[in-house]
């Protein structure tokens, strides 16, 4: 754009000095005529580059996840092919089920044998108060005899102080009243305990043995959920479409969590398109101003889009405060620059687009219009040169 320019001028230049000789050509105008395209293409820049950022470092940013298993176990299948298409849902690998199925078939006897306990502990707290009527009457019914016997005892004793009764009756009469005492002890101590069964309640309301029982059935059921959730993470799915790279993992192989070595890194579909500019150069960019890209990887295409975002937030400006600061990426903003986001627009929104692809792009913020037509040409006239393959071998 800058050479068109300067063609126009120099026809202009020639027109007024040569050809119809206007003004006279001495120093003065061929010092005017030089100098003054320089200060006018520079303040010309200078302004474009306000009012329509370019950038000469667009990059394209995939989600990549590192796809390690939750469960140990032996690989059985590994259905996917390294760098095809996979759509979300579809499986990834799989790990020997049996270890987990067995487990969970474990709980579950588990739980049925403690629930059939359950009845029975529940029955027999039903029992507890017929049992208590049943102490009740025996204690009652005991001491019934025990004070005919103590009256017995009482009636022998007189009689025979007075001679007239047998010693043998006496003595009978009170080893009744003795085996009488201890069956009335007895009565009164199975009374007590049965009691004690009834009032020993827990805040629920159960009896002790049907809480515990109750607690080791709650406790079977988390160890079954676990045990399926181990037995669901046998089988790794698709956590979105994308491609799978870097996949050592094999039939045979053992399976670990071990976050430090993935299985196999997982690349998304969805794309980040960042543009990096200067700090100095973003003051004017604002969300949804118009945007245009020109991909390496689509030479001579303009790619429309909009401004989704500027990430004000840089690893510059984090500080190792109270421990280590740990970075993650493997391509980091250049010091000194903001990044901003870009988003494909009308036409250009499926694009596809390769995860590291660079490219060249510019933004058009809303002052300066009349200015924007030279950024535009200066892209394309860019965009045309990535048809040039510029290597000698």
């Amino acid at each position: 754009m800058e050479v068109l320019l300067l063609a126009i001028y120099s026809l202009f230049v020639w027109l007024i000095f040569f050809k119809f000789k206007w003004l006279p050509w001495n120093i003065i105008s061929q010092i005017i005529v030089v100098t003054l395209p320089i200060f006018g293409m520079t303040a010309l820049i200078l302004y474009l580059n306000v009012v329509a950022p370019s950038s000469a470092d667009v990059r394209v940013i995939n989600y990549v996840v590192s796809v390690n298993p939750r469960v140990s176990g032996l690989v059985t299948e590994v259905p996917v092919i390294p760098n095809r298409p996979i759509k979300k849902g579809d499986v990834l690998f799989k790990i020997d089920p049996t270890p987990y199925q067995l487990d969970v078939k474990n709980y579950q006897a588990l739980i049925s044998q403690l629930k059939a306990q359950l009845v029975t502990a529940e029955a027999n707290t039903r029992n507890l108060t017929e049992q208590l009527k049943a102490a009740t009457g025996s204690m009652e019914g005991v001491a019934a005899k025990l004070k005919l016997a103590q009256l017995r005892v009482k009636q022998f004793q007189e009689l025979a102080d007075a001679g007239a009764g047998n010693r043998f009756d006496l003595e009978q009469a009170q080893a009744d009243v003795g085996n009488l005492e201890a069956q009335l002890a007895s009565a009164l101590a199975g009374e007590s305990q049965v009691r004690g069964k009834i009032a020993a309640k827990t805040p629920d309301g159960d009896q002790d043995e049907v809480a515990n029982i109750k607690a080791q059935i709650a406790k079977a059921e988390a160890q079954l959920a676990n045990a399926k959730w181990s037995l669901d993470q046998t089988v790794y799915y698709a956590p979105a479409n994308g491609t799978v790279v870097s996949m050592a993992l094999r039939p045979g192989t053992m399976a670990v969590p071990f976050p430090a070595m993935p299985a196999m890194n997982f690349v998304e579909d969805e794309y980040w398109i960042l543009a990096i500019y200067g700090q100095n150069e973003v003051r004017k960019i604002e969300p949804g101003q118009e945007a245009e890209i020109a991909f390496r990887m689509y030479p001579g295409r303009i790619v429309k889009a909009r401004v989704d975002s500027v990430m004000w937030a840089t690893a510059q400006g984090q500080l190792p405060i109270g421990g280590q600061n740990f970075t993650s990426g493997v391509a980091p903003i250049p010091p000194y620059a903001l990044a901003v986001r870009l988003l494909p627009d009308a036409r250009d929104k499926d694009i596809f687009l390769a995860a590291g692809a660079r490219g060249n792009g510019a933004i058009y913020t809303h002052s300066g219009e009349m200015v924007h037509i030279l950024r535009k040409v200066i892209l394309r006239v860019g965009a045309k040169i990535d048809w040039l393959i510029l290597k000698l071998h």
